[in-house]
């Protein structure tokens, strides 16, 4: 039984430091992003700019399918 609880400790600890460390990488992406394009992309958001919330949608989305593709396990050779 306390190796159960250990487990479920363990898992959520690397639960926390992947939800942490998520969180700071796309912190790093967005700053780096609007540092490479010429437009201030969070007034435009503040304005309504449902052009530029489309794209930092796909940014966003695009950055968490290689993040994804990377984290997922190897696929299991027949």
């Amino acid at each position: 039984m306390a190796l159960l609880l250990v487990d479920y400790l363990k898992a959520f600890g690397w639960g926390l430091v992947g939800a942490i460390t998520m969180a700071i990488s796309l912190w790093i992406l967005l700053k780096v992003f609007t540092w490479l394009t010429p437009v201030d992309e969070w007034e435009e958001l503040k304005k309504g700019n449902l052009g530029i919330a489309i794209i930092m949608a796909a940014v966003i989305i695009g950055f968490a399918i290689v993040v994804g593709s990377m984290v997922a396990p190897p696929p299991i050779a027949p």
